[in-house]
């Protein structure tokens, strides 16, 4: 069984739409991307760091999802990192309320031993300098880098930033993201400056329109699957990576023909995780359903065409 190795925040989400609220629930992009992931034949292991505060019910979770949480650190005394966030009523904005760092603050990642090996390593939206202390760790070069990064990052930390991309196979950011590392308003200028900083390919996020994957010349664009109902995207780009690199790690083939299917398994599974708030469906998702919802990616951009 191939091997991915999910590095990102577990951690509690306090979440308001103009649907509803909640408490504090769990969340984390490394918590998203495992949960996404677990629907490929692999194994996956995420490294994070929780407080005490963090529930066993959590935990079992995870692991009864086949989720190695050796590199989980659980620190004593401590609390958990927690976001709070308002969206407002076209879901596409929204406000932070709240951030604390509690044990992420000083966190030292850990890989466990099992998978310094591992074939496929996502590193999660965290501080370059812990993504890159990940890299250092792995005993075997990975076949797959994806690292997953956002504006306060470039903000405050672009050196470091810089100096992680060149170690990285593919990066995925939304479409302001990448507006802002480029300095290049057109997307495809944007994507072949962010190419000369180290990443082979750039998967760029647009929300409800889709996503766009580019390799040198190559273009590929998947459409996000118009939903009747959209509850809460928090946790949809992680659930997004988490099908994207699932997928590449269970078929083993980094090819940019493959990739595109990548893609649109990444955005298929993101597609059930906007139905309910936080990982509610991703949790209570069957393998039928998303087996049923690519055959509607397929017929949404399937057509035929005399040329």
């Amino acid at each position: 069984m191939n091997k991915l190795l999910i590095v990102g925040t577990v951690a509690f989400d306090a979440i308001e739409t103009p649907f509803g609220k909640t408490d504090k629930i769990l969340g984390g992009a490394g918590t998203y991307i495992g949960l996404s992931a677990s629907f490929f034949n692999l194994q996956s292991a995420i490294v994070s760091v929780v407080g005490d505060d963090f529930p066993q019910e959590y935990l079992d979770l995870l692991t009864a999802r086949n989720i190695d949480i050796s590199g989980l650190e659980v620190v004593q005394g401590g609390k958990t990192f927690f976001w709070s966030g308002l969206y407002h009523n076209d879901l596409n904005s929204r406000d932070t309320l709240a951030t604390e760092l509690n044990v992420l603050a000083d966190f030292q990642p850990k890989v466990p031993q099992n998978f310094k090996d591992a074939e496929v390593v996502m590193l999660g939206n965290l501080h370059p300098l812990v993504q890159s202390s990940v890299l250092d760790q792995m005993e075997v070069k990975p076949k797959l880098v994806v690292l997953d990064t956002m504006n306060f990052w470039m903000n405050c930390a672009l050196p470091e930033l810089l100096d992680v991309m060149k170690r990285i196979d593919v990066i995925t950011i939304n479409d302001e993201e990448a507006r802002q590392l480029s300095g290049e308003y057109s997307l495809v200028k944007a994507a072949a400056k962010i190419h000369t900083m180290g990443p082979k390919y750039i998967v760029i996020k647009k929300g409800e329109h889709g996503a766009l994957l580019f390799h040198n010349e190559n273009v590929f664009f998947a459409p996000a699957l118009p939903l009747e109902e959209v509850f809460d995207p928090t946790g949809a780009g992680d659930t997004f990576a988490g099908g994207f690199t699932g997928f590449i790690a269970q078929s083993e083939n980094v090819s940019f023909e493959n990739m595109k299917n990548a893609v649109i398994y990444g955005s298929n599974l993101a597609s059930f995780c906007v139905e309910k708030f936080g990982t509610e469906r991703m949790l209570a998702l069957d393998k039928n359903e998303v087996v049923s919802r690519l055959q509607q990616f397929k017929s949404l951009t399937q057509f035929d065409i005399e040329l």
